[in-house]
């Protein structure tokens, strides 16, 4: 009857009931945020490694121009420091992709897996990246300050570098707290899966 003023014909039933994503869009849908995250994560440890690289350069750089004793050990310092970084942040890291056949419970744990290391590397990164750069540029800034404050001039021509570094290091802060809530929402995002399909 196309003039059912119920709306208790089959078509219009059809029509009313809600959408369920099938196991198999599902899979594919985890399985291309399960690669989309991997190959983000592998980028991210690329990218860890390209801070301490410059802060090897610039305090070995400040190392071999011969400045005064405690700038070196400074230096050297902010070196074994990168370095250690490196390894902290990278260590155990470096794991496969997720096999084709894997299920999709499997998925969602590689998927958990990769977002937790991203968190991981978030919390760690003040410690053992940015803390070193910091540590690097005050010891070639930190002097120069001092004997510009008694030459008066050398401040003056330095603001524009402090200024530089001061919206960089806000800029740092402001950029991790985004990644940071990126990540918490893709871990609620997985949740919400994991309870609608209860795996």
């Amino acid at each position: 009857m196309p003039g059912n003023p119920t709306g208790n014909d089959p078509k219009t039933v059809w029509q009313r009931q809600e959408r369920e994503i099938s196991t198999v869009t599902l899979e594919r849908m985890i399985r291309r945020r399960a690669q989309k995250l991997h190959t983000r994560a592998v980028r991210e440890r690329l990218g860890s490694v390209a801070g301490p690289v410059g802060i090897i350069y610039f305090s070995a750089l400040g190392i071999a121009m011969g400045y005064n004793p405690v700038q070196r050990v400074v230096f050297a310092i902010a070196i074994a420091w990168s370095l250690a970084g490196v390894y902290v942040l990278n260590r155990g890291m470096w794991q496969g992709r997720l096999a084709q056949d894997a299920a999709l419970a499997t998925g969602l744990e590689f998927c958990r897996r990769e977002i937790e290391r991203g968190i991981y590397v978030q919390r760690q990164f003040l410690l053992w990246v940015f803390a070193p750069i910091v540590l690097a540029i005050g010891a070639l800034v930190v002097p120069q300050m001092g004997s510009g404050l008694r030459a008066g001039g050398t401040l003056a021509k330095m603001s524009p570098f402090l200024t530089l570094l001061t919206l960089w290091i806000i800029g740092v802060f402001v950029i991790r707290r985004l990644r940071w809530k990126q990540l918490q929402q893709e871990i609620d995002d997985l949740n919400d899966i994991e309870r609608e399909n209860r795996l």
